[in-house]
């Protein structure tokens, strides 16, 4: 199945894969909320997902795809190479990541491989994965010692006063210090810090 929001796309990897005779083409769809009422119908093997689409975007479909339909396999084809968007679809359960300007072969091979469980990755978003990767490895390794404790203590619930009370500091600098690690951990408030630093063991 092809999921593409853009028509003339859609005729195109058509008319790519009608040359193979073992690739046939069960239905398309131009939206995310389409595909999973179509995939219900036409039972596809393997769905072509593009990402960045009106409504419901391809990873969300493929998310949604991928657990209301564990044996089909998504190939993201996408136009995009951000990190970012390449995580997500990954994330969501696609098995390939490659870019719409292919070639014809190495997109059937793609399907094939992925008909069998197996990946294919465009370069550049083998390499997006690797840096994100890194950069979830590094997550929080520039903590200094006194931020770590009072990264503790926000695990453990405190408050900023009880923190201050605790380490025999001012809350002004515990302000400071919670502000330091919600930037260092990329968290929007003290919740979703605790969350990454159980996540990634970074308590003392």
């Amino acid at each position: 199945m092809i999921v593409d929001d853009h028509l003339m796309v859609r005729d195109g990897l058509k008319l790519f894969l009608s040359v193979y005779d073992e690739l046939i083409v069960v239905a398309e769809a131009a939206d995310g909320e389409q595909a999973l009422t179509l995939c219900a119908q036409a039972n596809p093997d393997v769905i072509l997902m593009d990402l960045v689409m009106p409504g419901m975007d391809g990873p969300t479909a493929t998310a949604r795809i991928r657990s209301e339909f564990p044996r089909v396999q998504v190939i993201a084809l996408t136009s995009f190479s951000e990190q970012e968007l390449v995580t997500r679809a990954i994330n969501a359960g696609a098995i390939s990541y490659l870019f719409k300007d292919v070639h014809g072969d190495k997109l059937a091979q793609a399907i094939r491989d992925a008909y069998l469980g197996n990946s294919t990755l465009a370069p550049a978003a083998a390499q997006a994965l690797v840096q994100a990767a890194q950069v979830d490895q590094q997550l929080g390794s520039d903590l200094t010692p006194r931020e770590r404790e009072v990264l503790s203590w926000l695990i453990e619930g405190k408050t900023n006063k009880e923190i201050a009370g605790e380490l025999v500091i001012s809350e002004a600098t515990v302000r400071l210090h919670v502000s330091n690690i919600l930037s260092k951990l990329g968290a929007g408030n003290r919740t979703e810090a605790t969350s990454i630093a159980l996540q990634k063991n970074l308590k003392l």
